[in-house]
């Protein structure tokens, strides 16, 4: 296994990868997102839908796990984590969408047209998602 901090530099030097939620029935459901990593407050963020199963799935059991892989496939890391979800965007102007702009300028630096990306936030029903990392496992070579 690799250090602590080896796997959280992984982590933080991707965007992608494949979050595990619950369905129902207990089988995983798996959805392929763009994530920032925080290593000083041990957070994964992305920007979701309401109206996904995944964020069905969360809301309903919280529990979640999280792979990003290497290009190679040979190194990898596993977040075990509890999710937390704003409330879906519904004004230009409200706390969700006020963090949504928060996770896109940490992400991406700053949007050529904010009031734009604002009513895409709301007309998509966009959530934060924020997922509180318990556990890391992996292997980075």
């Amino acid at each position: 296994m690799t250090d602590d901090t080896a796997l959280k530099d992984f982590l933080a030097a991707r965007r992608n990868g494949v979050l595990a939620t619950i369905r129902r029935d207990g089988r995983p459901q798996l959805s392929t997102i763009t994530h920032l990593y925080d290593a000083a407050t041990d957070t994964i963020t992305a920007s979701i839908t309401e109206t996904r199963a995944k964020t069905k799935n969360m809301r309903r059991d919280p529990r979640v796990t999280y792979h990003v892989g290497s290009e190679d496939g040979w190194s990898y890391v596993v977040a075990e984590g509890t999710a937390t979800l704003t409330a879906p965007a519904a004004s230009p102007d409200d706390e969700t969408v006020e963090a949504l702009v928060d996770y896109y300028r940490r992400a991406a630096g700053e949007h050529p047209d904010w009031d734009e990306y604002r009513a895409a936030m709301v007309s998509d029903q966009r959530v934060l998602l924020r997922v509180h990392v318990d556990k890391l496992l992996g292997l980075v070579r």
